[in-house]
């Protein structure tokens, strides 16, 4: 995945910003056909199963979208969890690859816990939204710097939407630290 490649290769700080993409998705989900009407959704399919296998991930033949809100509010709460940041290519693959519905208690509970995460407190935090504040928050930021899809790379007011291929999201980070050795010391590089 060229975020790992990244972080393995530069001196980057990512932290996940979360952001509203449908967030209008009911709990039981929308087809891909409903939400694209009039549109044909094969060469979709097509262009991010490409985009995907571009930059080495997983994306399976999914015919639904879900909403996501639960599972930002559970990464937001994992990412306070010692080994947590795992819980973001989980819920990637469980959403892109396996179909998965996202908004569903239970499946969040099953995917904390695969990535070594108490479950009961997973549970608790998804039922009491402990962590609803900080992803509003999150949303409020995502919509201040304009983010229009996901994922974004956001530092020092410079901004590469989409899946990228990772010589792109290079050349992003290396424009960064050179900007940080002329005297520019905001570098951290975000994913939202």
């Amino acid at each position: 995945m060229s975020i790992e490649k990244l972080k393995a290769n530069y001196p980057v700080d990512i932290r996940w910003i979360h952001f509203p993409l449908h967030p209008e998705t009911p709990a039981e989900g929308k087809s891909l056909a409903e939400l694209f009407a009039g549109r044909d959704i094969q060469p979709m399919h097509l262009r991010m199963q490409g985009l995907m296998a571009e930059a080495g991930l997983a994306y399976g033949d999914r015919s639904h979208t879900y909403n996501s809100r639960l599972a930002q509010e559970l990464g937001k709460w994992a990412d306070t969890q010692q080994g947590g940041e795992a819980i973001h290519d989980a819920l990637y693959k469980a959403y892109f690859a396996d179909a998965v519905n996202i908004s569903d208690v239970e499946a969040l509970v099953r995917i904390a816990a695969s990535v070594g995460l108490d479950p009961d407190a997973a549970r608790r935090v998804i039922e009491n939204r402990e962590f609803e504040q900080q992803v509003d928050a999150d949303w409020q930021r995502s919509r201040e710097y304009g983010v229009s899809g996901v994922p974004t790379f956001y530092a020092n007011e410079l901004v590469v939407v989409g899946c990228q291929p990772y010589e792109t999201l290079e050349k992003f980070v290396q424009h960064l630290l050179e900007q940080d050795t002329s005297g520019n010391k905001d570098s951290n590089s975000h994913d939202e």
